[in-house]
């Protein structure tokens, strides 16, 4: 999967991560992919709403180590 911009919240706790990957959201086109990771164990269930509420889609999620690694679809 072609990854078009990375996103590391590592050691930041809610809302951060959420609140970052929305602000990177906004600055991408359409159809373009944002990886975020992690260390946050709430940031699954985090993301699963985001994608609800805004619309964008969640592709994939994974724990890797200590991270947490979100794949988001740009709506």
């Amino acid at each position: 999967m072609n990854i078009d911009r990375d996103l590391d919240t590592k050691g930041l706790n809610c809302p951060l991560p959420i609140l970052k990957a929305k602000k990177a959201l906004s600055e991408m086109s359409s159809g373009q992919v944002l990886r975020v990771v992690s260390t946050d164990p709430g940031s699954t269930r985090d993301f699963q709403a985001f994608a609800k509420q805004t619309g964008n889609e969640l592709l994939e999620q994974s724990a890797q180590g200590d991270a947490f690694v979100h794949l988001m679809r740009r709506r």
